[in-house]
């Protein structure tokens, strides 16, 4: 199917020679567009003398029809710096989405289905989700199932993926306390504790930071799309704290989005990763990517999902999202040092990839960590990173807000243990969080 097409009215009769399926679909647009796809499929049934006909049409969800022919997630409001990949945020599985065209590359000749159609399957469906959803019964081809993950691809073809309804319940209001650093009408920025998951999720349906605000903003949230929910526009990790903005009214949702779309907010993130970015370090400074920027560090790359491992993100050479982080380095340790890193992109995971792949990642850090980590660096139970600081235009009132967060206690007391159990650099907060050169 070209992307400037119309396909064709496609007739499938079934061998059993009762069912007959009409189905068109429209796809239009060169380019990275949005898109709204209409499927429209007539049954009918053949019981002699009389035939009986049903009509039913499927809107299938907005997309994006990306360079090479495959259709992905939408990226709306909830999509790009958004829902699913902003700020270090945790992977979503979410399904119940509807239908999704997937067309496999040109390229893809040879290829097993689920390995083909895994690459550009949107982001939150794994290959193992993918080859679950295959088994099911979910994918189509030409109106057929197609059921072995195994077979062959044909290359150009366009497979329809239609996932299940999700089973998670609506999200229940839990008294759980929160570190409440600002609110108004429309919006509540949180510092979020490490532990605590941002949104549910498949085996984290209660505890989470929803379940807290509900519970908090109650009556106040005026709602999200016409239902009683914070909007929650960006996530971080977990295991990482810090500051995060939530809307409570869908003006503030849209502004808010609107803004991590652009790319118009500052954030920063203290970190202490193993070892200390030198720039005499030629390993460093010859990683593609990497320069220098006056006192700071910046690696612009490409991430995508780890070709071994669907779970985890990785620095690619072709087919990623691109990223930008600027870091500096603060203070020196015998085997480790602390960063202030800015954002000017907000991809998943994107500060412990970038460090992990220079060859400095963060200590704790269970997934991207190099190696066995031995003494203090091995004490530490979680990744060392802290959102230290957020400032934004207020969606609705246009004012400026900026928020600081100290360290936690455990990274605090990392840095002192690292300092040869000296107290940590007194202005470190105010460096951190104050200067802004």
């Amino acid at each position: 199917m070209r992307a400037d097409a119309v396909a064709p009215v496609a007739v499938i009769a079934s061998p059993a020679g009762t069912a007959i399926c009409v189905a068109a679909t429209a796809v239009t647009g060169a380019g990275p567009v949005s898109i709204m796809m209409r499927m429209t499929s007539v049954a009918a049934i053949v019981r002699m003398p009389r035939i009986s006909v049903t009509v039913s049409t499927v809107t299938m969800r907005r997309s994006v029809l990306k360079p090479g022919g495959s259709v992905g997630a939408a990226e709306g409001l909830d999509g790009v710096e958004a829902g699913t990949t902003d700020m270090d945020e945790e992977s979503s599985d979410e399904d119940g989405d509807g239908p999704i065209l997937l067309i496999a590359p040109p390229e893809s000749g040879g290829l097993r289905l689920d390995r083909a159609l895994a690459d550009v399957a949107p982001e939150g469906v794994s290959r193992s989700r993918l080859v679950a959803l295959i088994r099911a019964g979910a994918l189509t081809l030409d109106g057929e199932m197609v059921m072995d993950p195994r077979a062959k691809v044909k290359p150009g073809a366009a497979y329809l993926l239609t996932p299940p309804p999700p089973e998670a319940p609506e999200p229940l209001a839990e008294a759980i306390p929160l570190e409440i650093v600002y609110e108004d009408a429309h919006l509540v920025v949180v510092d979020k504790p490490a532990g605590m998951v941002v949104h549910p999720a498949p085996g984290a349906a209660t505890g989470t930071l929803v379940n807290a605000l509900l519970h908090h903003c109650g009556d106040s949230l005026s709602g999200i799309g016409g239902v009683k929910r914070p909007g929650i526009v960006h996530r971080i990790d977990k295991e990482t704290s810090g500051l995060l903005v939530v809307a409570k009214t869908d003006q503030a949702h849209q502004g808010l989005a609107a803004l991590f779309a652009a790319h118009d907010l500052d954030r920063e993130y203290l970190a202490v990763c193993r070892g200390a970015p030198d720039r005499g370090d030629p390993r460093l400074m010859n990683t593609p990517g990497l320069s220098p920027d006056g006192r700071w560090f910046r690696f612009e790359s490409l991430l995508g999902r780890h070709r071994a491992d669907r779970k985890k993100m990785a620095v690619v050479r072709q087919g990623g999202r691109h990223a930008v982080t600027r870091f500096r380095v603060e203070q020196v340790f015998d085997r480790a040092a602390v960063l202030r890193c800015r954002l000017e992109t907000g991809r998943t995971h994107q500060i412990r990839v970038h460090l992990s792949h220079l060859g400095h990642p963060l200590i704790g850090d269970q997934v991207y960590g190099r190696g066995a980590a031995a003494g203090i660096l091995a004490g530490f139970g979680r990744q060392a990173l802290h959102a230290a600081h957020l400032g934004f235009r207020h969606p609705v009132s246009g004012d400026l807000l900026s928020f600081s967060s100290d360290p936690p206690p455990d990274i605090r007391d990392l840095i002192v243990k690292l300092n040869d159990n000296k107290a940590p650099d007194v202005n470190l907060k105010d460096r951190l969080t104050n200067h802004r050169s």
